[in-house]
């Protein structure tokens, strides 16, 4: 089971990172190996045209420089190169890196591969029993070349962490709308915003720490503490949420405070005319008697 590393920042914040255990730098060391075998094997095909013209004891001094050059060149110059990874730490995920966190050096990264040579792996190391024991018996898997240099081995291929919840609490929607924000300065709202991003990333204790000091500022800044019970993340969760509501409101176009925009007049299209109805012609006037009218005046 992968453990929790001791990586501390400049900031004295510890990382919440995975230190590389014995399983996967083995895969990663056999990775290495075997482009270093593929390496001596060209370069014993083309020593032994040396050897042909018959000057064995040139081709032999190029072969032990060349065995050197390749076991412990090959990792030195790309741990520098690409700050602590080699091809197979690449495919694994994997990075050296400093006790503090640090990117690797030449010097690190040459300690360490003299180190695998002679103690860890091949000279005296009984092909790798010595770093496989050590490694074992370090709490973070670390062998006599990361004791000696000062390095560690992590891995930086992680499962994506989820992102934490930023937006506005429902318990304090309504005591967030009644605050004064206009104090509160663009650095310490950026210093907010990066660490909420970065809480999963911290540990428990290093959340409360760094958000009991943001908290504090901020509520210097706004005139406004911390409500009982409720955690830093959460106020300040609730305080930059609704400053990017109200920036979000001032962008929006105020029409509905103006006047009344009068609607276009609609133009009146001509109705079809109904077709022409055939004359009927009027029926004949009959002579009948009117009728009495009972509301008439006497006559």
């Amino acid at each position: 089971m992968e453990q929790e590393s001791e990586l501390v920042t400049g900031e004295a914040v510890v990382l919440d990172v995975r230190a590389a255990k014995l399983a996967s730098r083995g895969l990663a060391m056999m990775l290495d190996v075997a482009l270093q075998l593929i390496a001596l094997i060209v370069a014993m095909l083309v020593l032994s045209q040396v050897a042909a013209f018959g000057d064995e004891a040139l081709a032999l001094t190029l072969f032990l420089v060349t065995v050197v050059l390749i076991m412990v060149g090959y990792p030195v110059i790309c741990e520098t190169l690409s700050r602590g990874r080699t091809l197979g730490k690449m495919a694994l995920g994997l990075r050296v890196v400093r006790t503090d966190g640090g990117p690797v050096r030449f010097r690190h990264a040459l300690v360490r591969g003299l180190a695998g040579f002679f103690i860890d792996f091949w000279a005296l190391g009984m092909l790798g029993v010595v770093a496989v024991v050590t490694s074992l018996l370090s709490p973070n898997g670390r062998r006599v070349g990361d004791y000696l240099a000062g390095t560690l081995v992590i891995r930086e291929r992680m499962p994506t962490a989820r992102t934490p919840y930023v937006g506005m609490p429902p318990q304090l929607a309504y005591w967030a709308s009644q605050l004064d924000l206009t104090r509160l300065s663009n650095d310490l709202a950026l210093a907010v915003r990066q660490y909420l991003s970065r809480t999963s990333e911290l540990r428990p204790e290093a959340v409360e720490a760094l958000g009991y000091g943001l908290a504090q500022q901020v509520a210097a800044a706004i005139g406004a503490p911390v409500p009982p019970g409720v955690p830093s993340w959460a106020y300040l969760s609730a305080v930059l949420a609704e400053r990017r509501r109200r920036d979000q409101a001032k962008l929006q176009p105020a029409v509905q405070y103006g006047q009344p925009v009068p609607a276009a007049p609609v133009q009146a299209y001509p109705q079809p005319s109904a077709p022409p109805q055939p004359a009927v012609p009027a029926p004949e006037a009959r002579s009948e008697p009117a009728p009495e009218n009972p509301f008439a005046p006497p006559g």
